[in-house]
């Protein structure tokens, strides 16, 4: 995780093989949980997502991204 004035950042990566819906689903329970919101997202041809979560710095004390 690496971190900037305002926000901090984290990068993911979803397996190929995941359906859209279950990404979805992910990413949702992680803005739920630990106050992430996406900042950036890859699909690359062999079905890999990339992702990059950001959130703001003072909700550091929530947990870290789990996937």
């Amino acid at each position: 995780m690496e971190a900037s004035a305002e926000y901090e950042f984290a990068p993911l990566r979803i397996p190929p093989g995941t359906s859209r819906s279950a990404a979805a689903t992910m990413l949702s329970l992680q803005s739920d949980v630990g106050g992430w919101e996406l900042a950036r997202l890859q699909l690359h041809p062999d079905g890999t997502r990339k992702v990059i979560l950001r959130r703001r710095s003072r909700l550091s004390y929530l947990p870290g991204p789990v996937i």
